[in-house]
C-alpha cells in the first residue's frame, strides 16, 4: 500500500508495512500532519490496509472493556474527591504527612480523569488526531500517572525523614514538603512531555513502539528503567523504615513493629501487582515486534490494570486512620448519605481528638528516636 504524506509542501510517497526511513528537514513540521498517525499506527502494529479501514470505520461508543474502565476512572475520581475535601475542610489534618496524601490524592483523581479522556479520544478518534493531539492526549495521562508513582515515592522519602531525624521535622518541615511535593510534579510533566518536546519516533519508522506508535522505544525502556528504580527506590525506604522501628522496640513479636509491617507490605504489594503487568508489557515492547508479540494489542489492559492503584491508594493511605474514615463518614453525611436519623447539622461537628498520624508525629517530635509507639496507625 502506498500513503502519501506531504510534510512542508513537498510530496514523500511511503510503502507499507516495510516502512522506509523518511527525510524531512524538522520532525516538529510533522505534528500537523493528518496523514501521519496512519502511518506509524500501521508500521508499528503490523496493520495492513484493510485492518486500519476497518478500525477507522469503527462504531462510535465505548466498548464493553472501555465502559468498565470508565466506571473504575469514575469511582477513582470520587474516592480522591472524597480525600481531598476531608483533608481541606478539617484543620487537624493540615499537616505535612495529609498534605502528602492529599498531593497523592490528586494526582490519582487527575489519572482517572485522563484516563477517561484518553478512552474518549482512542479507536476510530484516533486517527482522526494530529500528531500534536497524540502526544497531549498520551502525554496527559502518564503525567497524571507518573504523579501518582512519584508521590508515593515522596511519602516514602518524607517518612523517612521523619523517623531518622526528628529535628528536621521542625522549621524545615514546610519547606521541604513544598520541595517535594514541587520536584514531583516538575519530574512527572517533564517525563511525561519528552516525546512531545522531540524524543519521539517521527522520521524513524523503525524505532516505534508498538504499544504507543508515535514514541520511540528507547523513551519506552527509559520510562520503564525509571520507575524500576522509583519502585526499588520505595522497597528501600520502607525496609529501613521498618529496621529502624523493629530495632527501636527490642520485642520481635509487639504489635507495633507487625502493625507497620503489615502496612508496608500492603503498600508494596499493591503497587507491585497493579504495576508490575504494565512494566513487563512495556519491557517487552521495547524487543518485540507485533508480528512477535501479539499480546501486545492487549496493552490497554495492562494500563487499565495499573490504573487501579489510583484506586487503592486512598484506601491504603487515609482509611488507615480512625479519624480520616469519622471524617469521610462526615463528609457523606453532608451529601445527604449515611445520615442514620442524626439531624444535618451534625455532620459539621469538628473531630475532637487529632489526627492519629498528626499525634504519631508531634509526640515524638523532640526525641532522640521517633518509634511511633503508640501510632499503629502510622504506615
Amino acid at each position: 500500500m502506498l500513503i502519501a504524506v506531504e510534510p512542508l509542501g513537498h510530496k514523500v510517497t511511503m510503502a507499507l508495512p516495510q516502512c522506509p526511513e523518511v527525510t524531512v528537514r524538522s520532525k516538529y513540521s510533522q505534528y500537523y500532519n493528518m496523514t501521519l498517525i496512519k502511518v506509524h499506527y500501521m508500521c508499528a502494529k503490523n496493520m495492513t490496509s484493510n485492518e486500519l479501514a476497518d478500525r477507522m470505520r469503527a462504531k462510535d461508543g465505548p466498548s464493553l472493556l472501555n465502559i468498565v474502565f470508565i466506571i473504575i476512572c469514575s469511582i477513582i475520581i470520587l474516592e480522591n474527591l472524597l480525600v481531598l475535601i476531608a483533608v481541606f475542610r478539617n484543620k487537624k489534618f493540615h499537616s505535612a504527612m495529609f498534605f502528602f496524601i492529599g498531593n497523592l490524592a490528586f494526582s490519582d483523581l487527575l489519572a482517572g480523569s485522563a484516563y477517561i479522556a484518553n478512552i474518549s479520544l482512542s479507536g476510530r478518534r484516533t486517527f482522526e488526531l494530529v500528531p500534536v493531539q497524540w502526544f497531549i492526549r498520551e502525554g496527559t495521562a502518564f503525567i497524571a500517572l507518573a504523579a501518582s508513582v512519584f508521590s508515593l515515592l515522596a511519602i516514602a522519602i518524607e517518612r523517612y525523614i521523619a523517623i531518622t531525624k526528628v529535628k528536621v521535622y521542625g522549621s524545615n518541615k514546610t519547606c521541604r514538603m513544598f520541595l517535594l511535593i514541587g520536584a514531583c510534579w516538575v519530574t512527572s510533566i517533564l517525563l511525561g512531555g519528552l516525546p512531545i518536546l522531540g524524543w519521539n519516533c517521527i522520521n524513524d519508522l523503525h524505532e516505534c513502539s508498538a504499544v504507543l506508535p508515535l514514541n520511540s522505544r528507547r523513551y519506552i525502556c527509559f520510562v520503564v528503567t525509571i520507575f524500576s528504580i522509583i519502585l526499588l527506590s520505595i522497597v528501600i525506604l520502607y525496609v529501613r523504615i521498618y529496621l529502624i522501628v523493629r530495632s527501636s522496640h527490642q520485642e520481635a513479636t509487639n504489635s507495633p513493629a507487625y502493625a507497620l509491617l503489615k502496612t508496608v507490605t500492603i503498600v508494596l504489594g499493591v503497587f507491585i501487582v497493579c504495576w508490575l503487568p504494565a512494566f513487563t508489557i512495556l519491557l517487552l515492547d521495547t524487543s518485540c515486534k507485533m508480528s512477535s508479540c501479539p499480546i501486545l494489542n492487549k496493552a490497554d489492559i495492562f494500563f487499565g490494570f495499573a490504573t487501579l492503584n489510583s484506586a487503592l491508594n486512598p484506601l491504603i493511605y487515609t482509611l488507615r486512620s480512625k479519624d480520616m474514615r469519622r471524617e469521610f463518614l462526615r463528609v457523606l453525611c453532608c451529601w445527604g448519605l449515611f445520615q442514620s436519623g442524626r439531624p444535618a447539622e451534625r455532620c459539621m461537628v469538628p473531630l475532637k481528638s487529632s489526627s492519629s498520624l498528626e499525634h504519631c508525629t508531634n509526640k515524638h517530635e523532640h526525641q532522640s528516636i521517633p518509634i511511633m509507639q503508640d501510632c499503629t496507625t502510622c504506615v
